[in-house]
Protein backbone atom coordinates (compact mmCIF):
# COMPACT_ATOMS: atom_id res chain seq x y z
CA UNK A 1 0.00 0.00 0.00
CA UNK A 2 2.82 2.63 0.94
CA UNK A 3 4.72 1.96 -1.54
CA UNK A 4 2.68 2.95 -4.28
CA UNK A 5 2.26 5.76 -2.86
CA UNK A 6 5.99 6.57 -2.10
CA UNK A 7 8.19 4.55 -4.72
CA UNK A 8 11.42 5.30 -2.81
CA UNK A 9 11.91 2.27 -0.73
CA UNK A 10 14.71 3.91 1.09
CA UNK A 11 12.38 6.56 1.80
CA UNK A 12 9.61 3.96 3.28
CA UNK A 13 12.09 2.27 5.52
CA UNK A 14 13.08 5.79 6.85
CA UNK A 15 9.86 6.68 7.22
CA UNK A 16 9.31 3.45 9.82
CA UNK A 17 12.75 3.98 11.18
CA UNK A 18 11.92 7.33 12.48
CA UNK A 19 8.03 7.97 12.78
CA UNK A 20 7.30 4.29 14.38
CA UNK A 21 9.04 4.56 16.99
CA UNK A 22 9.41 8.47 18.08
CA UNK A 23 12.46 8.18 20.22
CA UNK A 24 14.87 6.22 17.20
CA UNK A 25 18.06 8.07 16.91
CA UNK A 26 20.10 6.87 14.32
CA UNK A 27 23.08 8.05 11.90
CA UNK A 28 24.05 7.00 8.11
CA UNK A 29 26.55 4.28 8.92
CA UNK A 30 24.54 2.46 10.70
CA UNK A 31 21.45 2.51 8.98
CA UNK A 32 23.39 1.48 5.69
CA UNK A 33 24.26 -1.39 7.76
CA UNK A 34 21.06 -1.84 8.75
CA UNK A 35 19.18 -1.55 4.97
CA UNK A 36 22.17 -2.85 3.14
CA UNK A 37 22.04 -0.30 0.66
CA UNK A 38 24.11 2.54 -0.32
CA UNK A 39 24.85 5.58 1.95
CA UNK A 40 24.55 7.66 -0.96
CA UNK A 41 20.63 6.54 -1.76
CA UNK A 42 19.89 6.93 2.53
CA UNK A 43 22.00 9.99 2.36
CA UNK A 44 19.64 11.87 -0.25
CA UNK A 45 16.33 10.56 1.15
CA UNK A 46 17.57 12.12 4.95
CA UNK A 47 18.82 15.16 3.46
CA UNK A 48 15.18 15.60 1.84
CA UNK A 49 13.59 14.52 4.65
CA UNK A 50 15.64 16.97 7.02
CA UNK A 51 15.12 19.62 4.19
CA UNK A 52 11.42 19.22 4.56
CA UNK A 53 11.31 19.55 8.40
CA UNK A 54 10.83 15.85 8.96
CA UNK A 55 13.44 15.02 10.38
CA UNK A 56 16.11 16.76 12.61
CA UNK A 57 19.49 16.10 12.82
CA UNK A 58 22.00 16.37 15.92
CA UNK A 59 25.55 15.88 16.53
CA UNK A 60 27.00 13.59 18.72
CA UNK A 61 30.65 13.23 18.69
CA UNK A 62 31.74 13.13 15.04
CA UNK A 63 28.23 11.40 14.26
CA UNK A 64 25.47 13.47 12.93
CA UNK A 65 22.24 12.02 14.40
CA UNK A 66 18.60 11.82 12.59
CA UNK A 67 15.52 12.12 14.63
CA UNK A 68 11.92 12.48 13.59
CA UNK A 69 10.79 16.14 13.94
CA UNK A 70 7.63 15.29 16.46
CA UNK A 71 6.73 19.52 16.40
CA UNK A 72 5.95 19.43 12.54
CA UNK A 73 2.73 19.09 11.44
CA UNK A 74 2.60 16.11 9.52
CA UNK A 75 4.19 14.20 12.42
CA UNK A 76 1.43 12.47 13.85
CA UNK A 77 -0.52 12.03 10.34
CA UNK A 78 2.90 10.23 8.87
CA UNK A 79 2.83 8.20 12.45
CA UNK A 80 -1.13 6.96 12.02
CA UNK A 81 -0.51 6.12 8.44
CA UNK A 82 2.66 3.96 9.46
CA UNK A 83 0.47 2.44 12.14
CA UNK A 84 -2.38 1.37 9.75
CA UNK A 85 0.53 0.08 7.03
CA UNK A 86 1.75 -2.25 9.82
CA UNK A 87 -1.35 -3.19 11.38
CA UNK A 88 -1.16 -1.73 14.99
CA UNK A 89 -4.35 -0.74 13.95
CA UNK A 90 -5.80 -4.01 13.43
CA UNK A 91 -3.91 -5.07 16.44
CA UNK A 92 -5.94 -2.61 18.49
CA UNK A 93 -8.94 -3.08 17.24
CA UNK A 94 -8.86 -6.76 17.37
CA UNK A 95 -6.88 -7.93 20.21
CA UNK A 96 -5.92 -5.24 23.01
CA UNK A 97 -9.23 -3.84 23.18
CA UNK A 98 -10.57 -7.42 23.84
CA UNK A 99 -8.10 -8.61 26.08
CA UNK A 100 -9.59 -8.75 29.81
CA UNK A 101 -7.42 -7.70 32.45
CA UNK A 102 -4.67 -6.46 29.56
CA UNK A 103 -2.79 -3.67 31.10
CA UNK A 104 -0.52 -2.56 28.40
CA UNK A 105 0.89 -4.27 24.61
CA UNK A 106 4.43 -3.23 23.02
CA UNK A 107 5.73 -3.60 20.05
CA UNK A 108 9.41 -5.65 20.35
CA UNK A 109 12.15 -6.43 18.03
CA UNK A 110 11.86 -5.36 14.75
CA UNK A 111 9.25 -2.67 14.81
CA UNK A 112 10.14 -1.03 18.29
CA UNK A 113 13.30 -0.19 16.33
CA UNK A 114 11.49 1.07 12.99
CA UNK A 115 12.60 -1.88 10.80
CA UNK A 116 9.81 -3.43 8.73
CA UNK A 117 9.39 -7.20 9.11
CA UNK A 118 6.57 -9.89 8.36
CA UNK A 119 6.39 -11.01 12.07
CA UNK A 120 5.38 -8.73 14.66
CA UNK A 121 6.53 -9.19 18.05
CA UNK A 122 5.01 -8.30 20.88
CA UNK A 123 4.57 -8.42 24.82
CA UNK A 124 1.15 -8.51 26.58
CA UNK A 125 1.39 -6.67 30.03
CA UNK A 126 -1.22 -8.33 32.68
CA UNK A 127 -2.06 -11.05 35.12
CA UNK A 128 -4.35 -13.86 34.68
CA UNK A 129 -4.99 -13.68 30.50
CA UNK A 130 -6.54 -16.51 28.87
CA UNK A 131 -4.13 -17.87 26.70
CA UNK A 132 -6.48 -19.54 24.54
CA UNK A 133 -8.68 -16.76 24.29
CA UNK A 134 -5.85 -14.40 22.98
CA UNK A 135 -4.59 -16.97 20.47
CA UNK A 136 -8.07 -16.53 18.90
CA UNK A 137 -7.58 -12.92 17.98
CA UNK A 138 -4.39 -13.31 16.75
CA UNK A 139 -5.13 -15.72 14.08
CA UNK A 140 -8.24 -13.21 13.04
CA UNK A 141 -5.96 -10.23 13.48
CA UNK A 142 -3.71 -12.14 11.30
CA UNK A 143 -5.48 -12.89 8.45
CA UNK A 144 -6.65 -8.75 8.40
CA UNK A 145 -3.03 -7.24 8.34
CA UNK A 146 -1.37 -10.49 6.07
CA UNK A 147 1.16 -10.28 9.09
CA UNK A 148 2.49 -13.01 11.70
CA UNK A 149 2.12 -11.97 15.14
CA UNK A 150 3.65 -13.88 18.29
CA UNK A 151 3.11 -12.70 21.47
CA UNK A 152 4.63 -12.94 25.13
CA UNK A 153 2.62 -12.59 28.02
CA UNK A 154 4.34 -10.98 30.88
CA UNK A 155 3.40 -9.08 34.44
CA UNK A 156 4.91 -5.30 34.72
CA UNK A 157 7.86 -6.67 35.94
CA UNK A 158 8.89 -9.14 34.21
CA UNK A 159 8.74 -6.47 31.09
CA UNK A 160 11.12 -4.33 32.85
CA UNK A 161 13.50 -7.51 33.65
CA UNK A 162 13.14 -8.99 30.34
CA UNK A 163 13.49 -6.03 27.84
CA UNK A 164 15.65 -3.88 30.28
CA UNK A 165 17.57 -1.49 28.27
CA UNK A 166 15.73 -3.01 24.47
CA UNK A 167 13.46 -0.92 22.55
CA UNK A 168 10.03 -1.47 23.24
CA UNK A 169 6.79 0.43 22.10
CA UNK A 170 4.36 1.17 24.23
CA UNK A 171 0.62 0.79 21.41
CA UNK A 172 -1.66 0.43 24.00
CA UNK A 173 -2.41 1.15 27.62
CA UNK A 174 -5.50 0.47 29.97
CA UNK A 175 -7.18 3.48 31.55
CA UNK A 176 -5.00 6.01 29.31
CA UNK A 177 -4.98 7.65 26.61
CA UNK A 178 -3.61 5.17 23.48
CA UNK A 179 -0.36 6.37 21.93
Amino acid sequence: MIESLITSKTRVKLLLKFFLNFETKSYLRSLESEFGESTNSIRVELNRLEDAGLLIASTEGNKKMFSANTKHPLYKDIHNILKKFVGVDQILEQITNQIPNLQAAYLTSDFAIGKDSKIIDMALVGKQLDRAFIDRLVEKAESYISRRIKYIILTQEELLQFYNNKPVLLIWQADKTNP
